[in-house]
This record gives structure tokens, C-alpha cells and sequence, in this order.
């Protein structure tokens, strides 16, 4: 990887949230975050504004980023949960949540390869989540993000003989503002949630973002294909 060329950071949904701890830890690592959402970024950062269900209109920005920039870095972030139990999930929501939490992954990995490839460097990390290993209403959500984990495998082996890892992280119950305000402190739920946790506790955006710099870190290359819950150990003993 060339010296000169500068440490730009692709985020999608990096506006709130998990995004936004992202965001901000990719800016203290010296990255140059750019992020691709629908509303303005709390955070420093390049902002295009795009609805990335949009396949066009996302197709349209990526070529118009990559023109400008010269992207080694990627983390798919953009999601939706929409919970549903099975008896009311349609096709038409499995079909709007692959739109949202993999079809831009797909489209902004396609679209930064040439200069990963060029350059023999890249770092691709996708946010799955915990919910891959069963979660009540969860039905649409969760075959999407279980869709991003397999992707991550399949990309890291035809990717890594480029110089280019690929891996994902899975949040537990992380506490962003869409998080308390189904789970309000105090509240019933929130303390059943915090129960199962072996940590004892509600995880942080930043946690997130802190696995996330790692797998983004140039000296993280012998790491790829990989799944890290990040969830205070409550996957510990689910799916075995």
C-alpha cells in the first residue's frame, strides 16, 4: 500500500448510532470518514446524502466517490430491524430489508475493489448482529445479517490473495437512542435484558467501534472471514 495515499474510510449509515460511534472512532484513528445516509452526520465527516435501498441512486454515488476519493477502507453499516413475528412477515419485508442491510454492501464493496486491488490493501468489515443466532420477531432481520456473515466468508476467500481482509462484528444489546426508548432504564424489560448478560450491563456504540478499529487497522492482516460478537458474552453457549 502506497504511503501517500490518504486513509479514507467508507461508512454507510454512519449518521446515528452505532454509525456514528464508528464514525467517531474512525476519526481519531486518522481515518477520513465518508458517510453515505439519509440525514446529516452528527459527527465530523464527508457526507452524501443517498437512500441506499435506492440501488440506482446508491449505484450514482459510489461512482461519483470513488472519481474523488481513493476508498482502502469499508464498513458496511447500514441496517434496519422492522420486527415482525413469522406468522406476519410478508416477502415484501424480507425483500425491503435485503435492500437496506445487503444489497449497498454488496454495491459499495464492488465499488472500492479496483483500487483495493490496485493498491494489493484492503479492509472490508460488515456490522451482523447477535441476532443470527435466533431472536423472537426477528425473522426478516435476521436472515439479512446472517446473509452479511455468510457474504463475509464467501469475500474473504476470493478477496484474500488481493491483500484484502474481510470480516464482520456482531453487536448484543448495544445502548443507542433507539435502544432506550423501547427499553427505557428502570423499566422491566430493560432489566430482563441486562439479566442475561454475563457482563452485567448494556453495551456502548463505542465498544462497537472499538472492534470495528481493529479490523480496520493495517497491522490486522492475517485476520479475515471472521464473526466477533461484541455483546458482553451473551452469545456464550447460544447455537451449540
Amino acid at each position: 500500500m502506497s504511503s501517500t495515499v490518504e486513509k479514507y474510510v467508507l461508512v454507510t449509515g454512519g449518521s446515528k448510532g452505532i454509525g456514528k460511534g464508528i464514525v467517531s472512532r474512525a476519526f481519531e484513528d486518522g481515518y477520513k470518514p465518508i458517510v453515505l445516509d439519509l440525514s446529516e452526520p452528527e459527527v465530523d465527516c464527508i457526507f452524501k446524502k443517498v437512500d441506499l435501498s435506492d440501488s440506482i441512486a446508491t449505484a450514482e454515488t459510489l461512482k461519483e466517490i470513488c472519481n474523488q476519493y481513493k476508498i482502502l477502507r469499508l464498513v458496511n453499516n447500514v441496517g434496519v430491524v422492522a420486527p415482525k413475528g413469522v406468522e406476519t412477515t410478508t416477502p415484501s419485508d424480507i425483500e425491503l430489508l435485503m435492500k437496506v442491510n445487503v444489497q449497498p454492501a454488496l454495491q459499495c464493496l464492488n465499488a472500492v475493489l479496483p483500487f483495493m486491488k490496485q493498491e494489493k490493501f484492503g479492509r472490508i468489515v460488515s456490522i451482523t448482529s447477535r441476532a443470527m443466532l435466533g431472536k423472537v420477531d426477528r425473522t426478516a432481520y435476521s436472515a439479512t445479517k446472517g446473509a452479511l456473515a455468510s457474504m463475509t466468508k464467501t469475500w474473504s476467500l476470493e478477496l484474500g490473495a488481493s491483500g484484502i481482509t474481510v470480516n464482520s462484528v456482531a453487536p448484543g444489546p448495544i445502548g443507542t437512542e433507539a435502544f432506550y426508548a423501547n427499553n427505557p432504564k428502570g423499566e422491566s424489560t430493560y432489566k430482563n435484558i441486562v439479566d442475561k448478560i454475563p457482563l452485567q450491563k448494556i453495551g456502548t456504540a463505542e465498544d462497537v467501534a472499538h472492534a470495528v478499529s481493529y479490523f480496520l487497522d493495517e497491522r490486522s492482516g492475517f485476520v479475515t472471514g471472521q464473526n466477533l460478537y461484541v455483546c458482553g458474552g451473551m452469545t456464550v453457549g447460544m447455537g451449540t
